[in-house]
């Protein structure tokens, strides 16, 4: 199906300004910059926003953000979000639009959390920060403000790469309990040869295949990789035992195919999972949510069932 005709005059009149990116050149801090990264964010009015810090594996700091929508207690339940952006660019405040909107329509408390990015930190440095930071808000839950009973995670692209990371090491650790894991058009694999989707949208929007790489080589040295299921979760050998999962894809989107097959083997091992592919649409559809309706909808629609899960 053709792109989404909203989303498609957005892009249009965007790439009238954008720079070339020559990814045979592009360095990491030429594309934080085209991102947005040092942006102030803004967008949707949420209740109340809070930015405190955790200790990284390291530790150092790790920036989080909370917000807080209306009507949340002080045993309310929680997100915790990973931010997309190829485990390279993308942080707080270049998403803090979708988080705010993420927040208000589920209900629940959202926490951010500000990971370290490669190559200055490639694998297994962010999902390692992003299992602490789990771990450090559900020991300090009261403190928080959440029911740490009722945590949820929730990631895009290669945040939803970290959210099912996170949870296979939740599981294998004995951590804290994730009672749902959101998950929008994430990568399950490092191995672009693999799916047709890659193939297929290789020259789609926003994410083609050129990038998909250049993150790739960034984060793990490689273009294929995947004799680490903590960097490419659908090579786990086992999937019982996981939180459940709503997984949704972007038709467009060349990373549609390892979505459908990683909902697939969640199935297979009895876990309760909600796939759907959203046509016309492409990779990173919820940065536009506030002006194309069908991107809207399907915000909507995830958080409603995120917060039937908890």
């Amino acid at each position: 199906m053709p792109l989404d005709e909203t989303l498609s005059a957005i892009l249009e009149a965007v790439a009238a300004d954008a720079p070339e990116m020559d990814f045979d050149t592009l360095t990491p801090e030429e594309f934080r910059e085209i991102n947005g990264d040092y942006s102030e964010g803004g967008g949707e009015e949420v209740d109340v926003i809070e930015n405190l810090n955790l200790a990284n594996v390291d530790g150092g700091e790790m920036a989080i953000r909370i917000y807080r929508p209306k009507g949340v207690d002080g045993r309310s339940p929680a997100i915790v979000f990973f931010h997309g952006g190829g485990w390279v660019v993308g942080n707080l405040n270049s998403y803090d639009g979708q988080c705010r909107g993420l927040a208000n329509r589920s209900g629940a408390v959202l926490i951010a959390v500000d990971y370290r990015k490669a190559p200055e930190h490639p694998f297994p440095t962010p999902p390692e920060d992003c299992y602490s930071a789990l771990c450090q808000i559900a020991k300090n839950s009261e403190g928080l403000g959440i029911d740490s009973e009722r945590i949820a995670v929730a990631g895009d692209s290669a945040g939803a790469n970290l959210a099912t990371v996170v949870c296979q090491m939740s599981r294998d650790r004995n951590g804290p309990e994730i009672k749902h894991q959101m998950l929008f058009y994430g990568c399950f694999d490092i191995d672009p040869d693999r799916w047709p989707s890659h193939q297929e949208n290789i020259e789609g929007p926003i994410l083609p295949g050129v990038m998909m790489r250049w993150f790739y080589r960034h984060y793990v040295g490689a273009e294929k990789f995947i004799g680490e299921s903590y960097a490419a979760p659908i090579h786990s050998k086992d999937f019982s035992g996981l939180p459940s999962a709503q997984i949704i894809t972007g038709e467009l989107d060349i990373l549609r195919d390892e979505g459908e097959a990683y909902a697939k083997v969640l199935k297979e091992a009895g876990v309760e999972t909600y796939y759907e592919c959203i046509p016309s649409l492409p990779h990173a559809f919820l940065v536009f949510f506030e002006m194309v309706p069908a991107a809207r909808e399907v915000m909507d629609l995830a958080c409603k069932r995120l917060a039937d899960a908890l």
